[in-house]
């Protein structure tokens, strides 16, 4: 188990093996994505996030999932162009994960933990759930996959 955000491994969409120290220091909005979701055009509002406050020290970091209903059923290469071709997006995306059960990927052990849901639940419920992270690695906030965008700006700007 990490004890800092800032230590946990990840690999990027292209299969680059790299640690969350990349964005120390940046205000960072983690979000579990799906390309096949109801929700997936949220990847607009998160690219329109990116571009305004991203100078500023903001990151989006998205990391596909295929837990919910198969609606990441794409490989890393193919869900790199969707995101781009149908989204614009060009903020850091990596590779599918899991992000509940035994095979729960270390990042999202981490943020259950820190930010738990309705209910004391740590269990993330659907794609498009997000986790905001201050400047110094703690977790402030987790949002429902029904929080637009646009909705938790305010709270990204207050932590800029």
């Amino acid at each position: 188990m990490s004890e800092s955000l800032y230590e946990i491994e990840v690999d990027d969409i292209r299969g680059q093996r790299r640690t969350l120290a990349d964005y120390q220091g940046k205000v960072l909005l983690i979000v579990n994505t799906a390309s096949k979701c109801g929700f997936t055009p949220q990847f607009e509002g998160l690219q329109s996030l990116h571009e305004e406050l991203g100078d500023r020290g903001f990151e989006v970091l998205g990391f596909p999932c295929n837990q919910f209903m198969n609606q990441e059923p794409a490989e890393n290469g193919e869900i790199s162009e969707f995101c781009s071709l149908n989204y614009g997006v060009d903020f850091p995306m990596f590779s599918k994960i899991d992000v509940n059960g035994p095979d729960a990927h270390p990042l999202y052990q981490y943020l259950k933990r820190q930010a738990k849901g309705l209910m004391g639940s740590e269990k993330i419920k659907w794609n498009f759930t997000k986790f905001l992270v201050n400047r110094d690695g703690d977790v402030v906030d987790r949002y429902p996959p029904t929080a637009k965008p646009g909705d938790i700006r305010k709270d990204i700007e207050t932590l800029l």
